[in-house]
């Protein structure tokens, strides 16, 4: 047997790291600004989490959700001050697209609507309703085509209000700020349309900040940014763990839970819990909401005056930016020339950034040294 082969891969072969530097199999050190999927959000192998993982290891790494597990409670408690929402429930899963799948259903439980409307150049996972919502043929299998997903324009109200005056949808799904779209931020005033409308049609609004959230952006969730806005659901993962597998999904008191109305069963275990604590306390603990929107500051002015570099978008440490010229070559020449590890995304002259939110800004500045080197040695302006 052999895994299947659905993955292009970089020949690369990761066998240790360290806060945002990866070395191979070779000894070869690379500094890391993409976190494999902006997974990596406290560094790699923190000590702080790779104390409270053994810990836990030592002691009970997983029981199934029909017994009492008091880290639960503890890392809802947390969540709920580090986020600000500590008047929502938490409901543990696996995945961003598991988290994403559970919001649906809630949402559609409560409303009794079978509806969605997505957006264009979003993603949200790749099981069975979340792929649906996205635009990408690509990855969706007949099996997930059907009628009740109504992908819309990015910005634009008027066809939301179009779509929610039909009376069949259950809710709306944006992110905080588009990732595999390319760095895309939605406008304040767009997000604020969207929950309005939500109220007014009788729909809920579904936040995914897979990617986006958990000081990713310099606001805890990227929607903060946005003054006013309190979305119904907001989906977590990919940061949440900094590489162990979890997800999750705030729920707001609205919700009325019932048994057996949602269920997982590796969804919330002791060993997850353990790692997303970790997470959240070194999140505090170094003040990485503030070092986010510091760094990503300062790295966007610099990326903003590079020639070559035409465009610039995000917000704290979760950053796109367009070159004149496709993205690939430019890629290919920092991993393989330069060791530094950056990010893909649907458009071909984008590069996106997600770095380690502790990462030092002396690596940042190498970075700037070093693109500016592959594009004046390949003279790709």
């Amino acid at each position: 047997m052999k895994p299947f082969d659905v993955y292009p891969l970089i020949n690369v072969t990761p066998v240790k790291a360290a806060g945002s530097k990866i070395w191979d199999d070779q000894g070869t050190e690379y500094l890391d600004l993409y976190g494999g999927h902006a997974v990596i959000s406290i560094g790699h192998s923190h000590p702080h989490y790779t104390k409270r993982i053994k810990e836990q290891l030592d002691n009970i790494a997983f029981y199934s959700n029909s017994v009492q597990i008091p880290i639960q409670k503890e890392l809802a408690t947390k969540l709920g001050e580090v986020s600000g929402y500590a008047d929502y429930d938490l409901f543990l899963c696996n995945s961003g697209a598991e988290a994403n799948e559970n919001a649906l259903k809630l949402a559609s439980f409560e409303t009794g609507k079978k509806g969605f409307i997505s957006f264009t150049k979003g993603f949200h996972g790749r099981t069975a309703g979340a792929v649906a919502l996205t635009d990408n043929p690509k990855i969706i299998a007949p099996f997930n085509e059907h009628d009740q997903v109504h992908i819309l324009p990015f910005n634009e109200l008027d066809k939301v209000e179009k779509q929610l005056a039909k009376g069949d949808i259950a809710g709306i799904i944006v992110e905080g700020i588009q990732g595999v779209g390319g760095i895309v931020v939605p406008n304040p005033e767009f997000l604020l349309g969207l929950s309005k409308l939500a109220k007014q049609y009788g729909a809920k609004l579904i936040l995914d900040e897979v990617q986006s959230g958990y000081a990713r952006t310099g606001r805890f969730f990227a929607h903060q940014w946005v003054e006013g806005l309190k979305p119904d659901l907001i989906t977590v993962a990919k940061g949440m763990g900094n590489g162990f597998p979890i997800g999750g999904v705030l729920i707001s008191p609205e919700f009325k839970a019932s048994h057996g109305l949602l269920g997982t069963t590796f969804g919330g275990n002791h060993l997850a819990c353990a790692a997303a604590l970790a997470v959240l306390e070194v999140i505090e603990e170094e003040n990485l909401i503030e070092a986010a929107a510091q760094n990503g500051e300062v790295l966007m002015k610099e990326l903003s005056a590079i020639e070559g570099v035409t465009e610039v978008r995000g917000k704290g440490l979760m950053i796109g930016f367009d070159l004149a010229v496709e993205a690939a070559p430019v890629r290919s020449a920092l991993i393989h020339e330069h060791k530094i590890f950056t990010g893909s995304s649907g458009g071909k002259h984008t590069i996106r950034l997600l770095p380690p939110l502790n990462i030092e800004t002396k690596a940042l500045t190498l970075f700037i040294q070093k693109l500016k080197a592959v594009l004046t040695t390949n003279k790709v302006h």
